[in-house]
């Protein structure tokens, strides 16, 4: 797992997110309850090897990233907002959806 890269980017809040590989086209991993983003680790290493570009971010209030300022007020709003802050960090515009769990 040497080579997956780590960074936290100040987007809405302080989130942290794990890459690996240089292609230009992304694939995105986004981990479920109660998991972050090392749960993709083996997936992400994969597709770095078929030359794409794997990012996984531990959504906000999950493993390193920053907790919701006012935990009463937080919703899925605010991980599909983040979520959408990623990819316009990223540049990525356009997203397909391949498969859901």
């Amino acid at each position: 797992m040497d080579q997956i890269q780590h960074k936290y980017v100040n987007i809405r809040a302080k989130l942290h997110i794990a890459e690996i590989g240089t292609g230009s086209l992304v694939v995105v991993f986004i981990h479920g309850f109660p998991e972050i983003w090392y749960s993709w680790r083996h997936q992400m290493m994969a597709v770095a090897n078929g030359g794409y570009h794997a990012i996984a971010p531990d959504l906000r209030g999950y493993g390193l990233s920053e907790h919701h300022p006012d935990l009463e007020g937080a919703s899925f709003d605010d991980f599909v907002e983040d979520t959408i802050a990623i990819l316009d960090y990223f540049q990525i515009e356009k997203i397909m959806k391949t498969c859901s769990f």
